[in-house]
């Protein structure tokens, strides 16, 4: 595409340089420019993207996005700008086509149950409308191409890219998590959401935001985003919000939003609600019920939160206009979501999960359905991540000791942190009511929970989950809860087994 071209819609900017050239991508990563890109010199936290343009340069970018002209560049095109990050996002939707005016999207934000949500969501599309992409915290998910994610919500300018690829291979819809991080930071800006889904909020992220106040109202962006006009291609999709009724928060999400909303609820008033809930092991059963029509469901887990996570994907069918019942035969049979009370598979009559809860509130969920259904005692194993959160570490201490029989507590992602001075603040979280074991090396810590679990014992693994290594403050190394919790399992049968 011709620069000229790229540019032409795009208000606030001065062109210094050549505009007949041929830009090939838009890339905001020097590491990664192609010959013939566009460059994105943004200013971060960390860094600042102009101290990058020499090496972009060197690898072949033809003009770059900056706020500041630099006449030692005169041999490329520099896009100059007050607003680099708003600019950003014109210039990748631009480029990729506006790729979201194509597909159905989901925009789903809340502090817990985004990534089963997403996995729900995007099951249920693609079984009753046709292909679905997903980006989330697990992956970017493509048809049968599979990217690990490196954040929850990508930067802008891949948001846009990988848009454009679901729209190549003709998907229909896409489903997103989006984080209070990437609202903030404007990474979804320039997408065309069409439904919007609010989970839940507590306290997380407080390092980075100042207050919970600030926490809302960056949530509160993907219910504003919804004013976007739509596009001619979605002329027949409604927009909606699906909020959570049973929330302090839902009001919030919806200040400035005036259109469509479905709200889902267990305890308030909602339309679309779970009546006569009845929890037993590994199963739930309840009626859902929307304007009057009610549905039986046979759901094959347990837990009050994964009933909040079903009426949140069962919304976005009723809005999308599926059936109640045909949405609810769907989410009946759910997909396998990888580190999310994951079963690590043993003949010691052990029930292993392997969970990514690594918020107080989200381990307290997993701990209370496990307490609920167990035969035998309850063995959690936890950490707490380094790098900012430390409040919740107490926190942690406290959902773990109420709901278990015995807690191990190890090293979660350190990163910068001393993890011996993460786990000190962990302890002060123990008020003494149940034996508490502490082994910083997570290998040994899993090894010491399966050692003392006997048949009929749940041995939960919490805070990692899906994720495959282990961050330090000066390395990154291979550690995958499943794959260790397997190999003592095996390793305790084939001593029984002697």
């Amino acid at each position: 595409m011709k620069l000229k071209k790229l540019l032409k819609d795009i208000k606030g900017i001065e062109i210094r340089g050549p505009k007949e050239i041929e830009i090939s991508g838009v890339c905001a990563n020097s590491k990664y420019v192609a010959p013939g890109n566009l460059f994105i010199a943004r200013r971060g936290k960390d860094h600042d993207g102009g101290d990058f343009i020499p090496e972009a340069i060197a690898s072949g970018a033809k003009a770059v996005l900056t706020d500041l002209y630099d006449p030692a560049y005169k041999e490329i095109a520099q896009i100059v700008c007050h607003d680099v990050k708003k600019v950003e996002a014109e210039l990748a939707a631009a480029y990729y086509e506006l790729p979201s005016d194509k597909l159905y999207m989901v925009g789903i934000t809340g502090t817990s149950g985004k990534t089963t949500v997403s996995y729900l969501v995007k099951h249920l599309l693609e079984k009753l409308d046709g292909p679905a992409g997903l980006m989330g915290t697990i992956e970017y998910q493509i048809g049968e191409m599979r990217y690990p994610a490196t954040h929850t919500t990508p930067d802008v300018t891949r948001v846009h890219k990988l848009l454009k690829e679901m729209v190549d291979l003709k998907m229909r819809s896409c489903v997103m998590e989006v984080t209070s991080h990437a609202l903030d930071q404007g990474r979804v800006e320039g997408v065309n959401f069409d439904t919007a889904v609010f989970t839940n909020l507590s306290p997380e992220h407080l390092d980075y935001h100042p207050d919970m106040e600030a926490y809302a109202k960056a949530k509160e962006r993907l219910f504003h985003m919804l004013s976007q006009k739509q596009s001619k291609e979605k002329a027949s999709f409604g927009k909606s919000a699906i909020i959570n009724a049973d929330s302090p928060w839902s009001s919030h999400m919806l200040e400035r939003y005036r259109g469509q909303v479905l709200t889902y609820g267990v305890e308030n008033h909602a339309d679309v609600r779970a009546a006569g809930i009845n929890y037993f092991p590994g199963k739930t059963e309840f009626k859902a019920v929307f304007r009057g029509i009610s549905c039986p469901v046979f759901l094959p887990f347990s837990g009050k939160f994964n009933v909040y996570n079903f009426l949140a994907a069962l919304s976005v069918g009723l809005s999308r206009g599926f059936s109640l019942e045909s949405s609810v035969r769907v989410l009946e049979n759910p997909p396998k979501i990888p580190g999310r009370l994951e079963y690590i598979d043993n003949k010691l009559g052990i029930v292993c999960l392997v969970d990514y809860a690594h918020k107080p509130d989200a381990l307290e969920n997993v701990l209370k359905t496990l307490s609920d259904i167990k035969t035998g005692k309850v063995i959690t194993v936890f950490g707490c991540g380094g790098g900012g959160g430390g409040h919740k570490r107490p926190l942690m201490a406290r959902a773990a000791e109420m709901y278990s029989d015995k807690v191990v507590v190890t090293t979660d992602n350190p990163r910068s942190e001393d993890p011996l001075a993460i786990i000190e603040a962990i302890k002060r979280g123990f008020s003494g009511k149940r034996p508490v074991a502490v082994e910083p090396d997570r290998k040994k810590a899993i090894a010491h929970a399966i050692e003392e679990a006997k048949e009929g014992d749940i041995v939960l693994i919490a805070g990692k989950g899906h994720e495959a290594s282990q961050i330090f403050h000066n390395k990154t190394v291979p550690f995958d809860d499943r794959k260790e919790a397997k190999e003592c399992l095996d390793l305790k049968e084939s001593v029984r087994c002697r």
